[in-house]
């Protein structure tokens, strides 16, 4: 009895299959729509999602150098450096050397920077209700959460 001729795999097919499969693709996809949807509502704050979270980082810190705040974010130190420099051009932080040890560089938030986090935070509380409302923010967290393990494995 003849065989019935099977289609053959495309490459066509195999991108889809991995592009639909992938976690990694699915996540970046999931985190783009995500941060354009806070990072449309922030724009009434005059703060981006990038610099709303680094000066929510900042205000939240209990070590306030700039290596701990790169670990902390998952950054090198220039490239957190770089992205400070242009709060820091705006008035938002100040960066200073430690006394005691010059190596060590020190970031908070100036006046203007904290006035302009809390108008920031009454912003994204309410866009983030509305964040709550289309999808499960706590299975987001979760996902954040059990990933964790995956910062070691360079």
């Amino acid at each position: 009895m003849p065989r019935k001729p099977q289609s053959p795999k495309t490459l066509r097919s195999d991108a889809r299959s991995a592009i639909d499969a992938c976690a990694g693709w699915n996540a970046r996809a999931a985190a783009r729509r995500i941060t354009q949807f806070l990072e449309m509502r922030l724009e009434a704050a005059h703060v981006s999602f990038a610099q709303f979270g680094l000066m929510a980082e900042i205000a939240a810190a209990s070590d306030d150098s700039i290596s701990a705040l790169a670990g902390r974010m998952g950054l090198d130190q220039s490239t957190l450096s770089r992205t400070l420099r242009t709060l820091e051009n705006e008035g938002l932080v100040e960066i200073a050397v430690a006394e005691a040890d010059q190596r060590r560089k020190l970031v908070w938030l100036t006046e203007k920077g904290a006035r302009r986090l809390e108008a920031a935070l009454t912003v994204w509380r309410k866009a983030h209700a509305e964040l709550e409302r289309l999808l499960s923010v706590d299975l987001v967290r979760r996902l954040a959460l059990e990933t964790e393990a995956l910062a070691g494995d360079h």
